[in-house]
């Protein structure tokens, strides 16, 4: 075993995740902040990580250059968007490092470069990091699994900052594929998006999305099991967004030992097949 604090790399330092990563990691035991990259052109390349999150100085200067930032990294914490984490997917598995992957909004051809990337690199792939939520999905996929579709509807409800650019959530994608696998579908064929005009009588067994955005909500997820007289909600909120550093750096630390593969939040903590 390692005792040394495992070096990582903060990805997209400049946004809200990255400046939160980057002070989580200078207070948290067992990891150091080994390099923190930037978007090329941003104004805050060259300035130090610590100044830019509000540590003051701290050594560590943000820069435009992945490649030279992972070579003697052993981890990347990954919170950008799906084209950059492509990038960045196929660096890591070059330098056989930590991915820890919180980017949402990836499509199939996305999902399948990062899981050609797992083949060399330790992936930890998540639409959300925190341990509420990922409890939160076991949950749902139990309800599901004992609620028939005959007699129960499933609809899932979203709500989070004006600035967030994906719809629906990574985290309600998370929570829909959840109550898919409790009733043995396929979301995609099953998934209902988009409601407006004359839509008709709900259709039995589909698994519905609302979507709302505005304000600086940090994250508001509700799964809603309506049946004839009864109305089950399961829910979470998100108050702060240290919840997704802190799960994020657990997976770094949880892979540093791992073999080459494609992890969830649901293994690190010990909750797959749950």
């Amino acid at each position: 075993m390692n005792d040394a604090p495992m070096k990582l790399v903060v990805v997209g330092a400049s946004g809200r995740m990255g400046q939160s990563l980057i002070r989580l990691i200078h207070e948290t035991d067992g990891v150091t902040l080994h390099a923190a990259v930037g978007r090329p052109g941003s104004h805050f390349i060259g300035q130090d990580a610590g100044e830019l999150a509000g540590l003051g100085r701290i050594g560590v200067t943000i820069s435009d250059d992945p490649l030279t930032a992972f070579l003697e990294a052993e981890g990347v914490v990954d919170f950008t968007t799906p084209a950059t984490t492509n990038v960045f997917s196929e660096l890591a598995a070059q330098a056989r490092i930590v991915h820890v992957i919180g980017t949402t909004g990836c499509s199939l051809d996305d999902e399948a470069r990062i899981a050609a990337a797992a083949r060399h690199a330790r992936v930890v792939k998540s639409g959300n990091m925190s341990l509420g939520v990922n409890l939160l999905s076991v949950f749902v996929e139990q309800a599901a699994k004992a609620l028939t579709p005959a007699a129960w509807d499933i609809e899932v409800l979203e709500m989070h900052h004006k600035r967030k650019v994906d719809a629906p959530s990574g985290t309600a994608l998370l929570l829909g594929q959840a109550a898919a696998r409790g009733r043995g579908i396929d979301l995609a064929s099953a998934s209902v998006r988009v409601r407006d005009g004359h839509t008709g009588a709900r259709e039995s067994g589909t698994i519905g999305f609302a979507t709302l955005r505005g304000g600086s909500v940090v994250g508001e997820h509700s799964v809603y099991f309506a049946s004839e007289g009864e109305l089950l909600t399961l829910s979470h909120s998100a108050g702060d967004r240290s919840i997704f550093s802190r799960g994020a750096i657990a997976a770094a630390l949880w892979a540093r030992d791992k073999k080459p593969g494609l992890y969830s939040m649901l293994d690190v903590l010990g909750l797959a097949g749950a």
